[in-house]
């Protein structure tokens, strides 16, 4: 049967958070069958848990940010997406995250940080099933301007269409599609980086965002141009980074996927509204699992535990 994944060892890293601009510490450890992807917050008096969970997402402002309500107010882990997509793309179901600061460092500004991290202890599969969601209906949200869409899919795929009327953005691929039945995580999408303008940093931090952007992690652009010495990692960097993005703002929803997503200059809360859509139409879709191996999607059916 397809089992249960998560890590063999408690692994570390220490970087920036994106918005926060805080130093951060993280440390992923191995969590039990059924766990999920949980989140603690280690800085504070008390240590504070966060699940990730699609209704746990309240804030999506240039990122996705879970929170919860305790005594002493809200709590909240932002930037989550780059990891969670990186989760996705590993088959991790369990795991837990633990931060000594309010965001995930943002480390190279892509997910390839944490895919090498977490390959440097590899994965255990563990005693327990692992459940999909099919996708049985298809679901929308958005409207003409920008929208996204889930559709029934025996595999899981993505199509993202971006517009930024940007010179630097146009001179690029403005729509990828990435199928995982026969592209790879980590070169489909897994390195794209993220991106932002330098007309727009004076705003962003005056709204306590972008504060620890830089050139280290992130792809920089004035009105006209790439500012980043090193250029593109691609000719379409900027769509998979969006791809990206939705990887993990979907695996929010607490197991992979059975589904082509669609999308059309979607964002974080687009995708969560998706997922939230998704989960309130018990018609929409359905929980799976495979007894067989050979039963499943490719991409899903990899034999991890010997990787």
């Amino acid at each position: 049967m397809l089992r249960q994944r998560t890590i063999k060892a408690e692994v570390h890293a220490e970087g920036v958070g994106m918005h926060s601009g805080d130093r951060v510490r993280l440390t992923l450890r191995p969590a039990g069958p059924d766990t999920g992807i949980v989140f603690h917050r280690q800085d504070l008096p008390e240590s504070v848990s966060i699940r990730a969970r699609a209704d746990a997402v309240n804030e999506t402002a240039m990122a996705s940010t879970i929170t919860t309500e305790t005594p002493g107010g809200r709590v909240r882990v932002q930037t989550i997406e780059h990891l969670m997509s990186a989760l996705s793309g590993l088959g991790i179901d369990n795991l837990h995250v633990d931060i000594t600061a309010s965001e995930i460092p943002i480390l190279d500004g892509s997910a390839a940080s944490f895919v090498y991290l977490i390959q440097n202890v590899g994965l255990v599969e563990q005693p327990a099933q692992r459940r999909f969601i099919k996708v049985l209906e298809p679901v929308r949200v958005g409207g003409d301007d920008k929208w996204a869409m889930l559709e029934p899919h025996f595999g899981f795929k993505l199509a993202f269409s971006i517009d930024f009327a940007h010179p630097a953005i146009d001179s690029t691929t403005q729509k990828v599609e990435v199928d995982f039945d026969h592209d790879g995580y980590l070169d489909g999408v897994g390195k794209a980086r993220t991106f932002g303008f330098t007309q727009d940093v004076e705003m962003l931090r005056e709204r306590g965002l972008a504060k620890g952007g830089s050139f280290g992690n992130a792809i920089v652009m004035d009105e006209y141009r790439v500012l980043n010495d090193e250029g593109l990692r691609s000719v379409d960097e900027f769509a998979k980074h969006k791809v990206l993005d939705a990887i993990g703002d979907l695996y929010i929803i607490g197991a992979p996927l059975l589904a082509a997503y669609s999308a059309f200059r979607s964002g974080h809360a687009l995708n969560n509204e998706l997922i939230r859509t998704l989960l309130a139409k018990p018609s929409a879709w359905q929980w799976v699992t495979f007894k067989d191996r050979r039963d499943a999607p490719r991409f899903y059916a990899m034999d991890w535990a010997a990787g």
